[in-house]
Formats: structure tokens, sequence, C-alpha cells
């Protein structure tokens, strides 16, 4: 019994040890900053780093995510010295963390900094296990640091000198933090220099839009949070106001933001309700004196938004915005999205320094800046997993050239990777008010830029990896948007999770996850594969119309059809189009009159990759999109074509955008079924295309598709200055109008 208890105790004297000095022994004595911070730790030094892990989120994916964007910043720059300030470092864990992903044999020199003689003694020994003869250890105030080299050489002064800053967890406790972050911006390089921050925080709810699209989404913390958690830390001199991270934003341009919640509070022992969980931030940045002229140009005149000068210390107001009323769903939207006609009380977006994440990204500026909507919050997340259109139908009639500028509704991206494989135009702008399916598009051009093709493919062919937040963090982040990558982060699961792949989460998630409902309560999911599987039409059609026709045109499975809430969160069907589709003929003639003729057609195995998706959940090498073709990747991957440098990823509606370009600057307009979406006669479609005719040049093509074998738009594009033309409707010979043959017509506007 003696041994166990002693067992026991010994187990729990780290946590025992850290209690006791954090909770229970008074600080009291110590006349200065270094003198607390002595006495704090002088007893629990040595178990420093076994009671923090839990404690102090973030430490370890902050250095991957700064590993990662080290190496694209010195992509040009790869012989300039590299010399890594950590200040705060303590026992010098983040230094041997550090070594996982960016061998620390790659700095020139690295310097922790800390002011506590107890914590710095572990460093010391932890240093010297390891042989790192670049590793210096300095017992300075952060705020007035010196490096050694500074004083040594005559051609190496403070100024610019320094390429990467960390502050793990020290930002909180340093008093003077103004003078230790101008003293960091100071020694910052201004191009190439990287500044990285993890640390407890708290912030209020009244930002404005501004700081939102800099300081990230989840930022906000109830009162509550923000009563207990300043005051818990102000025992321990760790101080959670708002200053130090607004300073902190505003002194540097922001990169990355990710706003965390660390529902650890003591080891073993307690976990508190969400309303009292610790909130945390992970925090990448740059000096905003590095050169963001390619950035501003991507912002200001490839995005068509309306500015002044662009400098640091400059303010410049973008487009108006004006969202239209799109009765979308009685559950859904329904009436939140408020329509403000041209002309009325639009919202001036007025960006103001610093300036976002955008500007200050380190890669290619694919996704341009975006404020905080409304009508974002009523988008939960991705629409569509997947295009639902044919993309080679479309290339067979857009006569396509790396001359063209194009116009694309974004949703997934499949389409418009279709179009930069098959033509490598100049500019294709992706347009979409839901911000999620800008994130999908993104990440799918990050991936592909940083990722191999097995790698890719494992992503979005198979719809899973299991090291997806791997990948996340230390290839694909570089190349992502601040906002991005705190979706992706947020979403890990819809990659990791093998028993359900990243296709059947989303909306349209929710209609393939109840196919497999339906198919296993029907005892047929063995000849789904089948079908799946078919070698010939043959027997494709035989297993079709013995084993599954039957059951999808069940008449419970065609009710679904005439519902508007599955319509919506199922199919991604709006309203508006649900009653075009409804007024063509009954549901089961229209389940009927697209599937048969397809089965018939094309097969699944090779042939027809939007079907097999959705029976098997993900696609094969033989069936698949072109970008998940080796060959499509390869040339999306190809630094000769760059055909990824023609992408701006628009967040907005496609008024607000069309609003913002230049007259006569796009050739190519596809807008897949949008005005599908609008009431009859709504003026807010008058309007839109009224900017389109301006913004479309002189024998310029616009596409579209419709459920509708007439819509009733197509008068409006005629009045607007267009010629109109049938590619196809559908008729009921049994023909399928392309692989996807959901549509009941395509068309074509020329403009005059």
């Amino acid at each position: 019994m003696t041994c166990l208890v002693l067992l026991v105790v010994s187990r729990l004297m780290p946590q025992l040890t850290f209690i006791w000095y954090c909770f229970v022994r008074p600080l009291t004595g110590a006349k200065d900053q270094k003198a607390r911070l002595d006495k704090f730790y002088e007893g629990q030094a040595d178990v420093y780093d076994a009671t923090r892990r839990g404690l102090l989120r973030g430490r370890k994916t902050m250095l991957n995510l700064c590993a990662g964007h080290i190496r694209t910043l010195r992509v040009s720059r790869p012989d300039k010295r590299l010399v890594w300030v950590d200040i705060g470092g303590g026992t010098g864990h983040n230094i041997e963390l550090m070594d996982q992903f960016l061998p620390i044999s790659s700095f020139d020199a690295v310097y922790l900094i800390d002011l506590c003689e107890p914590l710095l003694q572990v460093a010391r020994k932890r240093f010297a296990m390891k042989g790192w003869t670049n590793v210096h250890i300095l017992c300075q105030d952060a705020s007035d640091f010196e490096l050694p080299e500074w004083q040594e050489s005559s051609s190496v002064g403070p100024k610019g000198s320094v390429g990467f800053v960390t502050l793990s967890y020290s930002l909180s406790m340093i008093p003077n933090f103004y003078t230790l972050l101008d003293r960091i911006d100071y020694v910052l390089s201004p191009q190439e220099g990287l500044l990285g921050v993890v640390d407890f925080y708290t912030a209020g709810k009244n930002a404005s839009l501004h700081e939102k699209a800099i300081g990230g989404e989840s930022k906000e913390c109830g009162w509550l949070s923000r009563w207990f958690w300043q005051i818990w830390f102000d025992f321990d001199n760790v101080h959670l106001s708002p200053a130090r991270r607004s300073y902190l934003e505003y002194r540097f341009g922001t990169i990355k933001s990710y706003n965390g919640r660390n529902r650890f509070v003591l080891p073993f022992i307690v976990r508190m309700h969400d309303s009292l969980v610790t909130p945390y931030y992970i925090w990448l940045g740059r000096p905003r004196t590095a050169d963001i002229s390619k950035t501003c140009h991507a912002f200001e005149v490839e995005g068509g938004n309306t500015v002044g000068n662009c400098s640091p210390a400059s303010s410049f107001n973008g487009a108006k915005e004006n969202v239209p009323t799109l009765n979308i769903s009685p559950l859904e939207l329904g009436s939140s999205i408020i329509e403000q006609q041209a002309g009325s009380n639009a919202v001036i977006v007025n960006i103001t320094p610093p300036l976002s994440s955008f500007h200050y990204q380190v890669n290619k500026p694919w996704r341009l800046p975006y404020y905080e909507h409304p009508v974002h919050k009523e988008f939960r997340t991705f629409v569509y997993s997947f295009t639902w259109e044919d993309p080679y139908v479309d290339v067979e009639h857009l006569e396509l050239t790396q001359d063209d500028s194009m116009f694309v509704i974004s949703s997934a991206g499949d389409n418009a990777l279709h179009y930069a494989i098959a033509a490598n135009p100049r500019r294709i702008h992706c347009v979409d008010m839901n911000p999620c399916q800008g994130h999908l598009l993104e990440l799918k051009l990050a991936a592909i830029q940083s990722l191999d093709y097995a790698e890719f493919f494992a992503l979005f062919g198979e719809g899973y990896h299991p090291n997806f937040r791997s990948l996340l963090d230390s290839k694909i982040a570089p190349h992502l948007s601040s906002s991005a990558y705190q979706f992706w982060r947020i979403n890990l699961a819809a990659f990791i999770t093998p028993s359900k792949p990243f296709y059947l989460h989303g909306y349209s998630g929710w209609a393939l996850r109840l196919a497999r409902l339906i198919f296993r309560m029907a005892g047929v999911e063995k000849d789904v594969e089948r079908l799946c599987d078919s070698e010939t039409l043959d027997e494709q059609v035989k297993i079709w119309q013995q084993k599954l026709r039957p059951v999808i045109l069940n008449p419970i499975i065609v009710a679904l059809m005439r519902n508007p809430v599955f319509c919506w969160n199922a199919l991604g069907v709006p309203m508006n189009q649900r009653k075009m589709l409804l007024n063509e003929g009954y549901a089961y003639a229209y389940v009927r009159d697209t599937l048969d003729p397809l089965l018939s057609t094309y097969l699944l195995k090779t042939e027809n990759y939007f079907y097999l998706l959705c029976l098997l959940g993900h696609y094969t090498h033989a069936s698949c999109p072109a970008y998940l073709t080796p060959s499509g990747f390869e040339s999306l991957k190809s630094n000769e074509g760059n055909a990824l440098n023609s992408f701006r990823l628009h967040t907005d509606s496609i008024y607000n955008v069309l609003r913002g370009l230049n007259s006569w600057s796009l050739t190519r307009v596809l807008i897949m079924d949008h005005l599908d979406w609008f009431k009859v006669d709504s003026e807010s479609v008058d309007q839109e295309l009224a900017q389109l005719a301006r913004v479309v040049a002189s024998g310029g093509l616009v596409f579209w598709r419709s459920a509708a074998k007439q819509p009733w738009y197509n008068k409006v594009f005629e009045r607007a200055g267009f010629h109109v033309q049938a590619v196809a409707i559908r008729k009921s010979s049994g023909v399928a109008l392309d692989r996807v043959n959901m549509y009941a017509s395509f068309w074509k506007a020329i403009r005059s």
C-alpha cells in the first residue's frame, strides 16, 4: 500500500508542484519583474514543460505554420542570413519543437531571450544535450533586448537584421509591450521578416467590420469569459486585456489569425463550461513596411475595387454592397437578406489601415478580401462539395483562348479549374456570396500549389487523408488566406474521418448520405457497386432497370423533390428554381427523364464522374474531374503555363463584383443557373444584366442553364443588348443534354 501511495504521489508531483506555485503560494516581496518571475518559477522550473502541455495550447501549430511561411518567404532569397529570436522562450521548449518542422541547423543564429534565470537553467541543459552551437541564451529584459552580433560586427546593425521572432505565451506577461512590439518592428526584416505569436486573450463583441476582417472569426468572447479570465490571470501578472493584441494587429500586417478555445484548465481535474473555456489565438504577421504593391494591384485593378492611394498609411473605399433578395428556403434564408436596390442606402466598405491579411500574404493573391455580411452567417458551411454542371460541354461552346477573361460562379471550383486546364485563360474571376465555397476553391488552389499528386488525389479524389492537419499547417497554409485557414482548421473532420469522406459533408453531403441510407434499407448496396463497376452500357442499364430504378423512383423518394426544405438543404435547389422545375411537369417525370438517358448513354465507370461520386461518395482514377487526373494536375501546377495565377476569388454578390469591373473587360461569362434563384420579373435581374452588358466586350459570350425550357429572364438579356440562342433544350425523346442532364435548357447570349 505504501508503494502504491508513493507511486501515485510521484506521478502527481509535477501537477501538485504546479498547483502550489500557481494557486497557493503567495507571490509577495518581489521588487521588480525579474524578481517576480524568479520567485514564481524557481520551484517549478523543472516541471514547467510537463505541466504546460495542456494549458498552453497552439504552440506546436504556431511553429509549424511559421516554418511553412518561412520556407515560402525565403524562396526568392534563400541565401539571406536567417536569425530567430524567441522572446520569453523560458525552458527552450519552443526551439526544440521547431526542430521537428524546420531544422535548427537552418538558422544562422537562434537567440532565446528571457528574464527568468530558473527557466533559462533548464534551457541551457536542454541545448547542451542537443549539441546546438548556433543557439544562444540571453537573460535580458525583452523590451530592450540586444543581440551580441550587433556589437561584435560593424556590418550587422539592429535594423532589419532579424528574420524571425516568436512570442509564445509571453506577450501577455511583458509589461512594456508597446516598447517591445516597436522594437521587434525595428529589427525585423521588412520583406522576409516573420513574427509568430500564440497567447491567451480576451476580446469584446463591438469590433468593427474591419477589425473582424483582421482578427479572424470567432474572436469575440462573452462577457463572463472576459471577466473571469482577466481576473484569474491578473493574480499571476498575466494580462489578457485586448490592448496587447490590438496593438499587435495595428503595428504589423496580419498574415494568419486563428482563434481557438482551450477547454483544459487544471491537469486531469477540471474542464470548464463553454462560457469559461480559455480563449487563445495564433497569429502570424510581417512588418507593414513590406512591399505589398503586388497584392494592392490585385485588389484594386484586377479585383475591380475603387480605391485611392494604396500605401500602408492610406485608407480607401471599396465597392458598395448590394445584396439582392434571394427566396431560397423557408427555413434557411427566407427574408433575412434585405434587398438594397441601386441608388438606395447601400453599405460602403471602408478599408482602413492596417490593411487586411490579403495584402500581407506571402503567396499568390487569389482570395480578395471581404467584410463579414449578415448573409454569410446563413451559410453555415459549403452548399456544394462538387460542381454540378458539365464543363466538357461548356468548353465545346466557349471557344476559349489564352486571351480570354472569364467570369464564373465559384461553386466547388471544379469547372473553373477545368477551364484553366483547357485553355489557360488570362483571368478567371470566381464569384460566390457563400464564403465557404471560396474557402473550398482556395483550398484546392493551395493544395495544387503545395502538394504532390498522391496527396492531392487523397484529399479531393478519395475525400480522405489521415494527415490532413499536418498537411494544412506545414504545406497548404502559406498559400491560404487567413479566413480560409481558420475555416479548414475548424473543419478538419471533413478530411480525416474514413467513414465520412469529404463529399459526405456540406449541404450536398446530406443528399449523398440519404442515398446511402436508402440503398442500405433497400438492400441494394452491392448493386450500386456493380453499377459503378459495369464494363458495358448494356450491363449498366440492366442493373439500373432491375435493381436501382425501382428504389430511386419510389413514390416516397420522388415526393422529397416536392419538399422545399429537402430541395435546399440536400440538393441546393432554392425555392424559385424548384417552382420552375415543377412547372415543367411532375417530379416523377423529371427524375425519370433525368436519369434514364444518362444510364443508357454514359458509362459511370469511365465517363460520368458526376453520378459515380453520388453513388460511391468518392471519385476513382478512371472517373474524375480533369483537375484530378495526373495530366490536369500537372497542367495546373506547372509554372510555365501559370494557370493558377489567373484566379481571383470574390466573396460577394455577382452584381457587386460586376459593378467594380471595367467596361468591356470580360469576354466569357458562365452564370450557371444563378438567375433561376430570382423571382419572376425581379428588378435585381434587370440591374445585374445591365452591369453584365457594360462589362462584356462586343462579341463576348454569356452562358447559363435553367430548370425551365424557356426561362423568363431570356427577354431581359435581349433588352440589355444581347442576342440569345438556345444551345440545347430538353425533349421527351430520352436524349441527355450532358452528363448531368438535370437542367431543362442551356443558353448562350452574344453581346452586340
